[in-house]
């Protein structure tokens, strides 16, 4: 039977995972769990790549992955087959066969997450564990002024450590708040992202936000590239991995 590389399309709800990337055995994570169902469906361990790593608590819509497998049954039954043995949790979104070289992480051209901001003076029970709560007014005019500087080629060692290497260059295409009601939600699209980059990013905005920080005070720490300079890390509770891009 002939192996093949498939591409899914993953949606995930964070809570209670170490993360993505596999852990030691007794920490769960997303990609041991999506390991798990596999090796019940083709009976040996098959290995997982994610096109990102996306911290314990964060949440996924758009989380791509890879993998190798030897399956006679089509791509719909293999979909239907390994959602039956994951939690409900996580879930494939989609499913599809994959040129034999496609990698989702070296591959990927552009990465977009999306952070939710609760901006109300009482919290909601129904929201707790998906956006971070907030009771204090903020500004958007400010946080949008001050969120433009991100825009284009820079070093954000500000805002995060690199995973592998030092490199701390990165580019951002867009970066933009917007209301829904009480909601407050920052888009942000990049080639690449440091470790914890856009929740230090979030949490440096909402100071200008409440008028702890001016708009010079935040793109005066965001060219110290200094990590010491950030403001508070917001909680990953309120942060999606919404979409990564591809050359199609």
């Amino acid at each position: 039977m002939k192996t093949r590389r498939y591409r899914a399309t993953v949606e995930y709800d964070g809570t209670g995972y170490y993360g993505f990337q596999r852990q030691v055995p007794e920490q769960p994570t997303i990609q041991g769990e999506l390991e798990r169902a596999l090796q019940a469906v083709a009976d040996r361990p098959v290995p997982v790549t994610g096109a990102g790593r996306t911290d314990s608590g964060v949440h996924a819509c758009g989380q791509v992955i890879s993998f190798e497998l030897a399956w006679p049954h089509g791509v719909e039954a293999l979909q239907r087959a390994l959602n039956a043995n994951l939690p409900p949790a996580i879930a494939l979104v989609e499913v599809c066969e994959a040129a034999p070289d496609f990698h989702p992480r070296f591959d990927a051209r552009r990465r977009s997450y999306r952070y939710y901001v609760y901006n109300a003076p009482v919290r909601s029970p129904l929201r707790h564990l998906r956006c971070w709560h907030l009771s204090q007014p903020l500004d958007l005019a400010l946080m949008n002024e001050a969120a433009a500087y991100l825009v284009g080629e820079h070093d954000f060692a500000t805002f995060g450590q690199p995973p592998q290497g030092e490199n701390s260059v990165r580019v951002v295409y867009r970066a933009q708040w917007e209301r829904q009601g009480p909601m407050l939600l920052f888009t942000i699209e990049g080639n690449a992202f440091l470790q914890r980059m856009v929740r230090s990013i979030v949490g440096s905005l909402r100071l200008v936000g409440d008028g702890r920080w001016t708009v010079d005070d935040f793109v005066a720490a965001f060219r110290a590239r200094d990590r010491d300079r950030a403001g508070q890390t917001a909680p990953p509770d309120g942060l999606y991995l919404t979409a990564v891009s591809y050359d199609e």
